[in-house]
């Protein structure tokens, strides 16, 4: 099981990466890049492993409010690289099954983040690169950019690395079944149509968008931010209208414990910025 063991993961503030490249272009926002270009960003037991990392010190830096995630490149990801995908008859059921746990726990740490997370989709996205692009809160794609659910199309399940849960979410049953079954590929402007994308930005323009869109989030408390993002990824499956406000209510008062809330409202009123403590 040499994949799943891999090398520890550079911390997300010292750069030093193989596979990602980590920066602060904004107050408050981290930028990552996939950084395989001469692969269209497709993702290893490596990167695996470094996203694993990344997920583990973004949960513990509260200077970070929003999170970007884009590919170096012409591509966003092309999902699992095929010279590690070719390893995967030869394991044991075994070894396939905890493989298949930890690769998949990545995008789940990815989608649990505190921290809001904007794909700037700048290319293809296929197989796990729809998964990672799924996994974020906000989607923002270039022209160019492209998806598909690619696991079909080599054997294997369209349900893989969570698309199964966020697909059918994102853009309804009918629409998933369609894209999961077929392998297809959709287009930005298609993508676009039915919700998949938030919406089709320039290629220049596409990170500017998103740290303008984190900027946004990032005036915000940061409190209230994350609880936010918990009660809509709580209340999307909620059984009724009366559990789903439970959440909230719980959420609200929790809120308005904190000197964070006074400064906001104060600062609301006075019509002035925001100086948030965390507290």
């Amino acid at each position: 099981m040499g994949p799943l063991l891999g090398t520890p993961a550079a911390s997300a503030t010292d750069g030093a990466y193989r596979t990602l490249l980590v920066e602060r272009p904004r107050d408050g926002v981290v930028l990552v890049t996939l950084n395989r270009p001469e692969r269209l960003n497709a993702i290893t037991f490596e990167m695996f492993d470094e996203l694993h990392q990344l997920c583990g010190d973004l949960k513990q830096d509260r200077d970070v409010r929003v999170v970007v995630l884009t590919g170096a490149g012409r591509g966003f990801c092309a999902g699992l690289d095929l010279d590690d995908a070719i390893t995967l008859s030869d394991m044991t059921p075994h070894e396939m099954m905890l493989g298949q746990q930890y690769w998949a726990g990545a995008f789940v740490n990815f989608h649990e983040l505190p921290q809001p997370v904007i794909a700037a989709v700048n290319g293809a996205a296929a197989g796990g690169g729809l998964g990672l692009a799924l996994a974020a809160d906000i989607r923002l794609a270039a022209p160019a950019a492209r998806f598909n659910a690619a696991f079909v199309r080599i054997g294997l399940s369209a349900g893989d690395v969570g698309v199964s849960w966020s697909l059918p979410r994102v853009v309804g049953l009918g629409r998933a079944a369609e894209i999961m079954l077929t392998g297809r590929f959709l287009d930005a402007a298609e993508a676009a149509e039915i919700g998949l994308v938030n919406r089709v930005v320039p290629a220049e323009a596409l990170l500017d968008a998103a740290f303008e869109t984190a900027e946004q989030i990032a005036a915000n408390s940061p409190f209230g931010v994350t609880l936010t993002k918990r009660v809509l990824n709580a209340n999307v499956d909620a059984g009724s209208l009366g559990q789903a406000v439970e959440v909230e209510n719980r959420g609200q008062t929790l809120a308005t414990r904190g000197e964070d809330f006074r400064e906001s409202l104060s600062a609301f009123r006075e019509r002035r910025a925001a100086r948030f403590t965390g507290a």
